[in-house]
């Protein structure tokens, strides 16, 4: 859990969108860090063994800034799309669209066939940045690419920085970026202009764990004020050094670590991607004193083998959503770190009070203008708990978060009208997650909208099953989601991924779920998936739609056990090939053969 400290610089630091601007624009930031004496000699990128001094990165990136300036089309809307891991390229990228008055349009390196191109389609890109390793992606699509500014693949950054991720593929379509930006020497590219800070720096794309992901407006504003914000909250000054090992085309490691390293003026180390097994090297090798995270990687910390010196590092702060109150305090304990876990969403359209000792669990209290409300906007009652702590009127109290008093420093959805319509409603911000409140207006999550179960007719969320689940000792993830039942509504179903040397026990775990005083009877899981992984974002957040998707079915669940709990047993069952097959005969007869399908 953070400290006290930590709390107070969370609660009085400005609601988001309401921090001052720490510069005119972006390109004013990024001049500032360049040249000033007081900035430009510090580190500002570090990627394995190379670093870059602010005055380093400002000279390439206005190199970046001509090549965007010569190739985009102004009678187009001016946006690059950057399919980069984690790269110095892509951090040069969005800070040559800030010099330049261009937008970084982040493409999401787990969208697949039709899917990637519809994102590069409707996001207008011209010119598409990427690398050699995600030419596979490419591949299907690249013949009805239609890129004005060209299709550049960089070379430049091969492996994993530290050499230890063998050789890239050779590039085998495109042009080379290197040849592209070799007529710029370094510092000699930067068109002089000051960009409105109205001008869209990024698109990014909304996670979509439960639906097709969305392209969120970023202006220079909204990163700056953010990133200003950022600074007060994590306390950064010019000598720390974030760690990002979550996705640049993700809000959270826009927002929670290059934004406010840039207002700083402080560094970032740059990972590929998340790993583990390497999160303390990387810590130690660039002395990382902060690091953002979203989903599962606490999780994934933890399932590591645990070490005398693990909390023998320069970290003092993650800061992140998404974590399990257990997890979170493990996490804390065992690194360290002050972990501070909140609400959060791409839009930014809800902040909520974390001062005044934050129960176990919650995500924060209300502050004004923030409510839960049923689909009709009207506030639901508080939740109430029996003696055990269970929830007892689910149906009643969990409802949407939104904001009534307006959309904060959300900025729109890019040609999406409809989102826009469905997020903007009533001139709200509707978050599209669940939550309930208690007494004293603490706010618990309860999952997204599309996370609801109704099993014998009764109504209730799936993340606070969910997060029960996951206190079990041999549990490393669990995802909590609804299958559908033979004769109507739902059934409860857990995927769990165990941790090492972990084998599950039908017996023991049926115990220990009827053991749990807060798990209301009809939240035990009727059905466990056993896996070795879950499906999950770059953000390590899982897709539920494709949990759900798969169900029971044996030629869907990829080979993974499934176990199934009947009414008045005491323990699971396997659900084998006879069982299937009689349940689907069920369905059938029940006349729900199409709930089987789906």
């Amino acid at each position: 859990m953070a400290p006290p400290d930590v709390a107070e610089r969370v609660a009085l630091a400005p609601a988001p969108g309401e921090a001052p601007l720490p510069a005119a624009n972006a390109a004013e930031l990024l001049r500032r860090n360049g040249t000033d004496p007081e900035f430009a000699p510090r580190p500002a990128l570090h990627f394995g063994e190379r670093t870059w001094t602010h005055a380093e990165m400002y000279a390439e990136s206005t190199r970046y800034a001509a090549l965007f300036r010569e190739r985009l089309d102004p009678a187009r809307p001016p946006h690059v799309g950057v399919l980069l891991d984690n790269t110095p390229d892509y951090v040069f990228c969005l800070a040559g669209a800030g010099l330049a008055g261009a937008a970084v349009v982040g493409l999401n390196h787990t969208r697949r066939d039709e899917h990637l191109l519809a994102d590069i389609g409707y996001t207008d890109v011209q010119l598409l940045i990427t690398e050699p390793r995600h030419q596979e992606l490419l591949a299907p699509v690249v013949g009805d690419l239609k890129l004005p500014g060209g299709l550049l693949v960089s070379e430049r950054f091969a492996g994993d920085g530290n050499g230890a991720d063998g050789a890239d593929p050779p590039r085998t379509m495109g042009e080379s970026l290197d040849d592209a930006l070799a007529q710029w020497a370094p510092g000699t590219g930067d068109p002089g202009l000051e960009p409105d800070v109205e001008t869209l720096w990024v698109l990014l794309f909304t996670s979509g764990t439960s639906a097709a992901p969305k392209a969120v407006l970023c202006t220079q504003r909204r990163l700056l004020t953010t990133g200003n914000r950022m600074t007060m909250v994590l306390d950064v000054g010019p000598d720390d050094v974030g760690y990002l090992a979550m996705p640049l085309f993700h809000s959270n490691s826009l927002m929670v670590g290059l934004a406010p390293a840039l207002v700083a003026g402080a560094s970032v180390g740059l990972a590929r991607r998340f790993s583990a097994s390497r999160f303390l090297e990387d810590v130690r090798r660039y002395g990382a004193t902060w690091f953002n995270y979203t989903g599962k990687p606490l999780a994934y910390l933890l399932a590591t083998p645990e070490r005398p010196d693990d909390a023998e590092n320069s970290l003092r702060l993650a800061y992140g959503n998404e974590g399990s109150p257990h997890v979170v305090e493990a996490v804390a304990k065992r690194f360290g770190v002050a972990v501070v876990d909140v609400f959060g969403s791409t839009e930014g359209g809800i902040a909520l009070d974390r001062s005044g000792g934050v129960p176990r669990g919650s995500v924060g209290k209300l502050r004004q203008g923030i409510k839960v409300v049923d689909p009709e906007g009207e506030e639901r009652p508080r939740a109430e708990f029996d003696a055990d702590g269970r929830l007892v009127n689910a149906e009643e109290c969990v409802g949407e978060i939104v904001n009534v008093e307006g959309v904060g420093p959300f900025e729109g959805y890019y040609r999406n009208a409809e989102a826009m319509a469905k997020t903007t409603r009533n001139g709200w911000y509707w978050s599209g997650d669940l939550g309930y409140v208690d007494a004293d207006d603490w706010v618990y999550f309860a999952g997204r909208t599309s996370d609801w179960l109704r099993v014998d007719g009764e109504n209730f969320p799936a993340a606070p099953i969910e997060a029960i689940v996951a206190r079990h000792p041999e549990v490393m993830l669990a995802s909590v989601y609804g299958v559908p039942d033979v004769d109507s509504g739902d059934q409860v179903m857990a995927a769990l991924v165990l941790g090492d040397g972990a084998v599950f026990d039908p017996v023991a775990f049926a115990t220990w779920v009827d053991a749990q005083s807060d798990l209301s009877p009809k939240w035990r899981p009727r059905y466990v998936r056993v896996c070795q992984t879950l499906p999950t974002t770059p953000t390590n957040k899982v897709l539920v739609r494709t949990l759900v998707h798969q169900k029971f079915r044996s030629d869907r669940v990829e080979g993974d056990p499934v176990f199934v709990r009947g009414r008045g047993e005491d323990r699971y069952q396997t659900f084998g090939a006879d069982e299937e097959s009689a349940l689907r005969r069920a369905f059938v007869e029940s006349g729900r053969a199409q709930a089987w399908d789906l």
